[in-house]
């Protein structure tokens, strides 16, 4: 068991709170290792954040998410998959906390934290629908 690494494949549908879904999974994967849960703390936010993020801009053909977890003991890799229109990940401007704080919007977090929660953090977006994949180490 010591190099074992584990997967679960799940696609989600659109409904509420169906994020805790894949989080339950990938803890259970955890648990299966032998792995701490204070571990993988940050990794509920990371899939929390990309799943609503995901869902909200999943396409109106295909609104599911597709969510993939790898895990050994050492790593744990993310990877959230939308069917949407797309967008330009290089001309998302980092929030302006002083901007955010005066505005009805408080939204816009989500790559940022993300980014700076994740040890490795890729993107990919085109027109039919956005990838990301976090890597977030476990040791």
């Amino acid at each position: 068991m010591k190099n074992e690494s584990v997967k679960l494949t799940v696609i989600l549908p659109q409904i509420p709170d169906v994020e805790v879904v894949a989080i339950k999974g990938m803890e259970h994967l955890a648990e299966h290792l032998g792995i701490q849960d204070e571990k993988i703390g940050e990794a509920r936010i990371l899939v929390n954040e990309a799943i609503i993020n995901a869902l909200g801009h999943a396409g109106e053909d295909n609104q599911e998410v597709r969510v993939e977890f790898t895990m050994t003991k050492q790593k744990l890799v993310i990877f959230v998959e939308d069917y949407g229109t797309g967008f330009e990940p290089d001309k998302v401007k980092d929030p302006n906390i002083d901007e955010k704080i005066h505005s009805a919007n408080k939204r816009g977090w989500g790559l940022k934290l993300m980014k700076s929660m994740s040890d490795d953090f890729i993107i990919e977006s085109g027109p039919n629908g956005t990838k990301i994949t976090m890597i977030k180490n476990l040791t």
